[in-house]
This record gives C-alpha cells, sequence and structure tokens, in this order.
C-alpha cells in the first residue's frame, strides 16, 4: 500500500484522541527535518507493535512522517490538527 493509501485509511481524529502512545516526541521547536530525525532517533526505543505520537509544528512533517512509515512499514496511523502544532501517530512495524 503507498503513502497515499494509509492517508486515506487511517484512524479519525476521536479514535487518535483514545490512544495512550508508549513514547511522545516533541518536535515542535524543530524545523523540517528536524520533526522527522527525532522520530528516526526514537523509534529505536519502541517496541514493535507499541505506537509513537509525534508534536510538530512543522508544515512538511505531516507529508514526512506518512512518506516514512510507507518505507519503513510502520503503520501510520492519522494525524490530528490543533491550532499550534500537529500530533501524528504511528505504530511500529
Amino acid at each position: 500500500m503507498g503513502v497515499w493509501g494509509l492517508i486515506l485509511n487511517n484512524m479519525t481524529a476521536e479514535e487518535l484522541t483514545g490512544i495512550t502512545a508508549d513514547l511522545v516526541v516533541d518536535a515542535r521547536g524543530t524545523a523540517c527535518p528536524g520533526p522527522l530525525l527525532a522520530a528516526k532517533k526514537a523509534i529505536g526505543e519502541i517496541e514493535s507493535g507499541e505506537i509513537m505520537e509525534i508534536l510538530s509544528a512543522d508544515e512538511g512533517t505531516k507529508h514526512d512522517i506518512p512518506r516514512w512509515c510507507d518505507k519503513m512499514e510502520h503503520d501510520f496511523l492519522g494525524v490530528i490538527e490543533t491550532d499550534s502544532y500537529t500530533r501524528l501517530f504511528l505504530k511500529k512495524a
């Protein structure tokens, strides 16, 4: 499945709000590619099947993380938009 299939089949904001992530990566203070690099570094801290949440204020992250998930075969679960940042969720392969 390509990245666009992942984006179209992701969870709703309501479903995502109910998730308790195993690891939260706060990359709100970094610009592209900082949030992606932070996610790549942090993914080793969780086990297969666990959930990671990435917090980012950079618009590019909404495209970078799903593409990276597709490439690495992690499950991209979806995005929650807030007023000042984005919450992105993935499940480690």
